[in-house]
């Protein structure tokens, strides 16, 4: 088995796979690296397994709406059923991950990846470290917790951990408004835990519709959901049982929140300050490897980025990196000659009901100067959501006045994560809203409200 490959690939997620598995098939030695087991974030702490614990919570809140509409009590809650239930989807991936690997003669290894020079980088740690030469390095590596300047931040639980409870805790406090801290929140809401949500900024799910996140800020809060926005958590204490969070408000008063356990949803950044860049003459910023638009180290030409920790311009997702994978493929192989096509991301937050977003807010659209028709209202009382019962439904659609062009799309309510994919395909196509209006679509649907939005 060579030492010296053709490609070494530092992670083993979205961002990482698609290259390995293109540049193997065509010929290439390659070898991935990971100091986790192999699969990556979204299949095994991220996106996936989330998401099957956000259906059990979304299946009880609609049995909760639903009661006394044709249906009882909603349910009782059995979390270590649902972590088994989890587990089948998580606990096989890094087995499979590891023989697709070998399948496919792309060599992997266990360990963190440093290093020692522009070519040369080391894995794993003392008598079973090993040395290993590469041609080129493609780094995506993904992204970690944020450090937080707080005093006691050890004692917070990561995302990760809280994804592997095997019991739920009675009280529990996140820190951040986020992504993961609204997704989390109204899981453990749902299945009957004390939540309090702790942010800094004005408004949760940061770079959302400021208005729609609000509506699922009040439909937090109606759940129970203890909400603190424009607070600031300045340490975390051991407490009489469990943790105590101290924050400060804008105004000054302070607080102290008493919880089992304290999540941190307060932001994520690139996984690269183990990698020892400067030792090959890697470039990087607090946003991930500085790249060009083909995805190159800006200063290391031998070295490529996809993923979370990478400096480009899409949003830290897992599609984007999979397809950030498949132009540094195409880019390694075949020389710089394609490059990424970001328009029209959509982005969801899966939280009850989810919120998703894609294109400019109306506060970005005016600031860049665009003339907009801004079509937005209360959905709650439309058939799709009122045979739901849903109690939070409502849409922000921003319309280029001069050439018809959706220019961002809002949507809070069920379906909402499905129905963005729509306005997300008429942005990246350059269709306009004419277009959608007279589309016919199937009936009863969410997506059959798309005209009425327009």
């Amino acid at each position: 088995m060579p030492t010296s490959y053709d490609l070494l690939v530092i992670g083993s997620g979205a961002g990482a796979t698609t290259a390995a598995f293109t540049c193997a098939r065509a010929g290439w030695h390659v070898a991935v690296v990971d100091d986790r087991p192999f699969g990556g974030t979204c299949a095994l702490r991220g996106c996936d397994p989330k998401k099957v614990l956000v259906g059990v919570a979304h299946a009880r809140e609609q049995a909760r709406r639903f009661s006394g509409y044709g249906l009882g009590e909603p349910p009782a809650w059995h979390w270590p059923d649902l972590m088994a239930f989890k587990r089948t989807f998580t606990d096989p991936v890094p087995e499979r991950k590891e023989k697709a690997f070998r399948e496919a003669g792309i060599q992997p290894f266990h360990g963190t990846a440093r290093f020692l020079d522009a070519h040369t980088l080391r894995v794993g740690e003392g008598e079973a470290a090993v040395e290993l030469q590469a041609r080129h390095v493609l780094i995506a590596a993904g992204a970690g917790p944020a450090p937080l300047p707080i005093d006691g931040a050890d004692h917070l639980l990561t995302s990760d951990a809280f994804l592997e409870l095997d019991a739920l805790p009675r009280r529990i406090a996140f820190v951040g408004g986020g992504y993961i801290s609204m997704e989390f929140a109204f899981i453990a809401r749902a299945a009957g835990a004390a939540v309090t949500v702790l942010h800094r900024g004005a408004h949760v799910l940061n770079g959302f519709e400021p208005d729609l996140a609000d509506r699922l800020a009040e439909q937090a809060r109606s759940r129970g959901i203890m909400l603190h926005l424009e607070t600031s958590v300045t340490a975390i204490e051991p407490g009489r049982e469990g943790f105590v969070a101290c924050a400060e408000t804008r105004s000054g008063k302070t607080l102290r929140v008493e919880a089992d356990v304290i999540v941190h949803g307060a932001g994520r950044v690139p996984n690269v300050s183990r990698l020892h860049l400067d030792a090959a003459g890697v470039a990087y910023t607090e946003r991930g490897v500085s790249v060009n638009a083909y995805l190159q180290s800006v200063s290391a030409p031998h070295v490529y980025a996809a993923g979370d920790c990478a400096d480009t311009p899409g949003l830290p997702l897992t599609p984007v990196g999979g397809r950030e994978s498949r132009v540094a493929a195409e880019n390694l192989l075949h020389g710089n000659r394609q490059t990424v096509d970001y328009t029209g991301t959509p982005t969801v937050a899966f939280t009850d009901p989810p919120l998703a977003s894609v294109g400019l807010t109306e506060a970005e659209s005016r600031r860049a100067g665009l003339e907009i028709e801004v079509k937005a209202g209360d959905m709650s009382g439309w058939f799709a959501h009122r045979r739901l019962r849903e109690e939070a439904a409502a849409y922000k659609v921003l319309i280029e006045r001069d050439t018809d062009r959706i220019v961002g799309a809002h949507l809070l309510g069920t379906g909402a994560e499905d129905v963005i994919n729509l306005f997300g395909l008429a942005m990246r196509q350059g269709l306009k809203a004419e277009a959608l209006r007279q589309m016919i679509y199937a009936y009863p649907t969410a997506g059959s409200n798309i005209p009425y939005l327009l």
